[in-house]
């Protein structure tokens, strides 16, 4: 018998042969997170630098998709470094909290690179295709002359993972 996890401590001890993720009443945790690096961006500069501008996009995309906003953080970073005598514009970092996990957006206008992360789990209904949906949109809003996009399953044991779409 092995001890219960956080959460099922009140069920007792667990046979070792049936791992609580596999019990009836406890569905294995399953994700998909993907994320992409962009290089060469060549989106307006307000996208690059202001706040509302890629508020707007975030949330049209995320319900374009069908995922569910429920609550949202977008904050500007100051100028990084001064360029020929001129400020050069600072990043933004965003990040949407969704029903279904998160999506989180890193701007950096002086070196024309975003970082997107988009983490999607599947309790309950199966949100990879929506997941994928959203990097799509954002990828293609940012008119990136270079992606290099990553794709990890999360939450279940080697043996139970599937390839993603």
């Amino acid at each position: 018998m092995q001890e219960g996890c956080f959460g099922c401590a009140a069920r007792g001890p667990q046979p070792e042969t049936t791992p609580h993720f596999k019990a009836p009443d406890n569905p294995p945790m399953d994700g998909l997170h993907l994320t992409a690096d962009l290089h060469g961006c060549r989106a307006d500069p307000a996208l690059m630098c202001g706040p509302e501008a890629l508020r707007s996009l975030c949330l049209a995309a995320v319900d374009a998709v069908g995922l569910q906003p429920v609550g949202e953080l977008f904050h500007r970073f100051p100028s990084p470094r001064v360029v020929s005598g001129a400020a050069s514009p600072g990043g933004v970092t965003g990040v949407v909290l969704l029903a279904e996990s998160h999506l989180a957006v890193h701007t950096w206008p002086e070196q024309h690179a975003v970082t997107l992360d988009v983490y999607v789990c599947n309790l309950g209904a199966d949100n990879s295709a929506r997941a994928v949906a959203l990097m799509d949109r954002l990828v293609g809003a940012f008119g990136a002359a270079v992606v290099q996009r990553q794709q990890l399953r999360r939450g279940l044991p080697a043996a139970l993972a599937q390839p993603a779409p």
